[in-house]
């Protein structure tokens, strides 16, 4: 698509990265994939590149206009700082809270776009929460759930490890930012346990980290409570604080994400759940919004992806897209809550969250 982006390198050629760069370039984008190894055949330019080696990686990015990185969290910051030191458009999809304070440091003085947390949550839940609570005079809470399950559990975890298990354990263990009766404060992760029901599926979901993005900065001031939590079955958060904290497995992140991998390894069919809501006044009367849906498995390009996947490549294609043609600003930090959902939903990518036939199962609403 023609814009102030043509060309991208796509670092990670993970599931989710193999279909953000698959999604790019059927939208019109010069796509470029680069990862350690290459394992398969890939629809696009691919290239090997070792995201650790910074003159490797400096020579690849100053190459394009836009880099997306799909690594784990703990690569982004530098691919971040190079892209700003080269004046590239930087993306990715990270939950860790340091990495996106140092970027936002970084991108004061940035001649290109810098925006992280472009995924799922956060990402399109915080674009969700400020539609939401764009719709009242005063707000008074704002929550956001996001979870992604197996559609079909087995045993006492329900669960499945269809993301990073890496990420998983950084938002089961890290502090989470809230806001309180008006307040912004830390609160621990795994906590706040509440039942929620969705399309007759009764579930739980307590407090994680980095969810939020930087709502928790954008709503103070403006809201009584904001909060978001992750979506499990019933009894997933008990046995998951046992795992950490009693059999203190807290204590050796790297070696709590093998165990749980190889325990409840990833599945096909699986299903993300997103139930966001906000409560105010308006026009004098107190009210409340929501937006709930179920999302499944699809068929993109002739190839079936898991709901989290293209939920996620979804997201970060769209805001690229709108960094592209001129909606959003072509530099500095770009918070997610700033995308207007309505335009989201209309871009090539984005129009897969508004339900619209593309094949497969695409989403149900409570």
């Amino acid at each position: 698509m023609p814009g102030k982006i043509n060309s991208i390198l796509v670092l990670g050629l993970g599931k989710v990265g193999t279909l953000v760069a698959s999604m790019l370039k059927e939208t019109g984008f010069a796509v470029t994939g680069a990862d350690t190894r290459i394992h398969e055949e890939h629809p696009f330019p691919v290239k090997t590149l070792d995201a650790g080696q910074a003159d490797q990686l400096a020579k690849a990015v100053r190459s394009v206009d836009a880099v997306v990185s799909c690594l784990p969290y703990r690569f982004n910051l530098g691919v971040a700082t190079l892209a700003n030191r080269h004046g590239v458009h930087y993306f990715d999809l990270t939950e860790d809270v340091p990495t996106t304070r140092a970027i936002i440091d970084m991108s004061r003085s940035s001649r290109a776009v810098m925006a992280p947390q472009c995924g799922l949550a956060p990402g399109f839940i915080a674009i969700v929460g400020a539609f939401l609570a764009g719709k009242f005079d005063k707000i008074r809470s704002i929550k956001l759930r996001v979870g992604a399950l197996p559609c079909h559990p087995t045993g006492l975890l329900s669960y499945a490890f269809n993301w990073s298990p890496e990420g998983v354990v950084n938002e089961y263990l890290n502090d989470c930012e809230v806001i309180e009766n008006g307040q912004r404060k830390l609160v621990s992760p795994l906590e706040w346990l509440e039942k929620i029901v969705i399309n007759g599926n009764q579930l739980e979901a307590f407090t994680t980290s980095g969810g939020l993005g930087t709502m928790c900065q954008t709503y103070a001031g403006k809201v009584e409570n904001l909060d978001y939590k992750s979506i499990r079955y019933p009894g997933h958060a008990k046995l998951m604080n046992f795992f950490f904290h009693e059999l203190l497995m807290r204590e050796d992140r790297a070696r709590a994400g093998e165990i749980l991998v190889n325990a409840k390894p990833p599945v096909n069919e699986d299903v993300v759940y997103v139930h966001a809501s906000a409560e105010g006044w308006q026009q004098g009367a107190l009210a409340r919004e929501e937006f709930v849906r179920a999302y499944y498995p699809l068929e993109i390009s002739g190839r079936r992806w898991r709901a989290i996947s293209w939920t996620t490549a979804a997201s970060v294609c769209a805001v690229i897209e709108l960094v592209s043609n001129g909606t959003l600003p072509d530099k500095g930090f770009i918070r997610q809550e700033e995308v207007p959902l309505e335009t989201f939903l209309k871009t090539g990518s984005g129009r897969l969250y508004a339900g619209r036939p593309h094949g497969g199962r695409l989403a149900e609403q409570e």
